[in-house]
């Protein structure tokens, strides 16, 4: 988006430099990145992203209220309500797309809020790689709120690991060695020294939980909890402790916070921002020009279950006690924003938070694409798409 850097980086590129990109982010991570990395990184104007960060931030408090926190009582499923709730999540990620209003200026449109962690290891490493390989412009940054790499790094400690010795906080995940995000979680192993445990090693006896390492048990005392719950429940899982126990652990982002902070949260946003979403049980009558909407399960993952376009039949297939699972949202058309060697490509911004004293956003997540939806997974044989970082330079 600024022309400058933008024509800059695509004269200098070289398919060489991509793999060197590459390479050089499987040797830090210490696995290979399964998912697809974006060929460019993004150049937005300092004031752009500092005006999605701040429309997070208003977004958030508009939903912390005991009001909100009455209403979201219904969007956690009863054997998924864990006692001891923080009073705010600890993390929360904010997915802005960009759209071309009626005065034909740009405005961030929200996409969707989660109160949960996202990449907060791997992505400093990609930013720090694309900037190393690509010898990018020293003006440019890349974490917001004022921070630096080494305050960055105090307060993801502070967030993770709190005032326990690492070896008694966990990284609990489902099948980790088998997820896509697992260059995440050996970053953060080796940046915090915690150890990423499958849930179903870790262990209960009485109120507390311990996993077994190097022929002993060790304590569990505080969770960084990544375990996604839809694939959870998918995978049917029997575990050693549900989360409805009442346990002597600390969550570093508190389970219910999935649920409260959510697609569950987009119906009772009234912001410049949001574009109009309704509980599909609460539709008295469906839209004529359904082309313009998007039907959303509450709780999905990637982009599963999500139908652009839905039909009047597919609506009404929904069984009636199921329609509150799902809200019907106004279907937003992404501007084409980034010039690429295959055409202008679109770009969904995530603003990433992290919420000790404050609710401060710490970086971007950028996800570009040219299909219909953004996730990787749905750009599939495309080039100069996929995961990407967001830069700026100084104003």
């Amino acid at each position: 988006m600024i022309p400058g850097f933008r024509k800059e980086f695509n004269d200098s590129f070289t398919p060489e430099k991509y793999q060197a990109l590459l390479n050089l982010m499987e040797q830090r991570s210490g696995t290979a990145v399964k998912f697809r990395v974006c060929e460019t990184p993004c150049f937005f104007p300092q004031s752009l992203l500092e005006t999605m960060a701040d429309y997070g931030v208003e977004l958030v408090q508009q939903l912390d209220t005991p009001e909100y926190h009455r209403a979201s009582d219904r969007a956690i499923p009863p054997e998924f309500n864990t006692p001891n709730q923080n009073p705010q999540p600890l993390f929360v990620q904010v997915d802005f797309g960009l759209v071309k209003d009626l005065d034909g200026q740009l405005h961030p449109k929200l996409v969707e809020l989660q109160g949960f962690p996202s990449l907060y290891s791997y992505q400093p490493m990609l930013c720090e790689s694309y900037r190393q390989i690509f010898a990018l412009d020293e003006r440019l940054r890349h974490l917001l709120g004022g921070l630096d790499p080494d305050s960055y790094r105090k307060l993801l400690r502070r967030a993770i690991v709190g005032n326990h010795d690492p070896e008694n906080v966990v990284l609990m995940e489902i099948d980790p060695l088998q997820q896509k995000t697992l260059p995440d979680f050996l970053l953060t192993e080796k940046s915090l020294g915690v150890r990423t445990v499958a849930i179903t090693d870790i262990k209960k006896d009485g109120r507390r939980l311990w996993y077994a390492a190097n022929g002993k048990r060790v304590p569990i005392e505080r969770i960084y909890n990544r375990a996604i719950v839809d694939e959870l429940v998918r995978k049917n899982l029997q575990l050693a402790f549900r989360f409805t126990d009442e346990l002597d652990v600390e969550w570093a982002g508190h389970p219910n916070w999935f649920f409260r902070l959510s697609k569950f949260s987009l119906p009772y946003l009234q912001h410049r921002s949001v574009p109009k979403s309704w509980f599909l049980d609460r539709v008295e009558h469906f839209p004529d020009d359904l082309q313009n909407y998007i039907l959303k399960p509450l709780f999905s993952f990637a982009g599963l279950g999500v139908l652009i376009e839905p039909k009047p039949s597919d609506l009404t297939s929904i069984p009636l006690e199921q329609r509150s699972q799902y809200i019907l949202q106004e279907r937003m058309h992404f501007e084409p924003i980034i010039q690429t060697p295959f055409g202008l490509a679109k770009a969904e911004v995530r603003i990433m938070y992290i919420w000790l004293d404050e609710l401060v956003p710490v970086m971007t997540i950028i996800r570009m694409g040219r299909g219909l939806m953004m996730g990787v997974d749905h750009n599939r044989n495309l080039e100069w798409v996929g995961s990407s970082a967001g830069f700026y330079p100084d104003e």
